[in-house]
C-alpha cells in the first residue's frame, strides 16, 4: 500500500507554482534587498534634485491590487462548485481591477521617467528595476486570467480546477509582492 494512499493528487501544476513564486520570492528578496542596502550607503536617499516618491498613489494602488485577490477567491470556490459561469465572472471582475492597476502603475512609472532615468544613478537604477519587476508580474499575471478566460468556458476538468487555483495563488503572490515593492520604495519618505 503507498503511503499516498487515500491522497488527493493535485496536478503538478499547483505545485510548479509554488515553486515559481518561491523563485520569484527569492527574486523580490534579491531587489528588495539591493534597495535597502543601497539607501543605507548613499548620503542622501532619494539622491539631491529627485522628490521623494509621493505615498497616496501608490498605497491606494496597492490596495487596489490586493482587493483583486478577493474576486480570485471566489472564482476559485465557484471552480470547488462547477460555477463555470460564475468562476469566469469572478476572474473577469479581478482582470479588470488588475488592468487598470497597471494601467495607472504604468502611467506613475512614464510619469518618473520624464523627471529622472535608470542610468542617473544607483537610485534610479534600483527604483526602476524594482518597479518594472513587479510590472511584469502584473502584465504575466494578466496573461494568466486571459488563458483562463480561453478555457473555462469549456467546463471545469481536475486540469483546469487546479489551473485555475495555481493562478489565484500566483496573484496572491503578486499582491504581497506589490505591498512589498510599495513599502520599499515608500521607505524612502519615513
Amino acid at each position: 500500500m503507498s503511503i499516498l494512499a487515500g491522497h488527493r493528487a493535485r496536478p503538478n501544476g499547483w505545485y510548479g507554482m509554488v515553486v515559481l513564486i518561491a523563485a520569484e520570492g527569492a527574486l523580490f528578496g534579491t531587489f528588495i534587498g539591493t534597495y535597502v542596502y543601497l539607501s543605507f550607503h548613499a548620503p542622501a536617499w532619494p539622491p539631491d534634485g529627485i522628490a521623494a516618491p509621493s505615498a497616496t498613489a501608490p498605497l491606494v494602488l496597492s490596495l487596489v491590487l490586493v482587493a483583486s485577490t478577493v474576486p480570485m477567491a471566489l472564482a476559485v470556490r465557484a471552480g470547488r462548485r462547477d460555477g463555470v459561469a460564475a468562476a469566469i465572472g469572478w476572474v473577469a471582475l479581478a482582470f479588470v481591477v488588475q488592468a487598470v492597476y497597471l494601467g495607472f502603475q504604468i502611467h506613475l512609472y512614464v510619469d518618473d521617467l520624464a523627471r529622472f532615468k535608470p542610468q542617473t544613478d544607483a537610485y534610479g537604477s534600483i527604483y526602476f528595476a524594482l518597479l518594472g519587476l513587479h510590472h511584469v508580474h502584473v502584465a504575466a499575471g494578466l496573461l494568466l486570467d486571459l488563458w483562463l478566460f480561453l478555457r473555462l468556458p469549456r467546463g471545469f476538468t481536475p486540469y483546469r480546477r487546479t489551473a485555475l487555483s495555481a493562478i489565484a495563488l500566483y496573484w496572491y503572490f503578486v499582491a504581497v509582492a506589490g505591498l512589498a515593492v510599495t513599502a520599499t520604495i515608500l521607505s524612502a519618505t519615513w
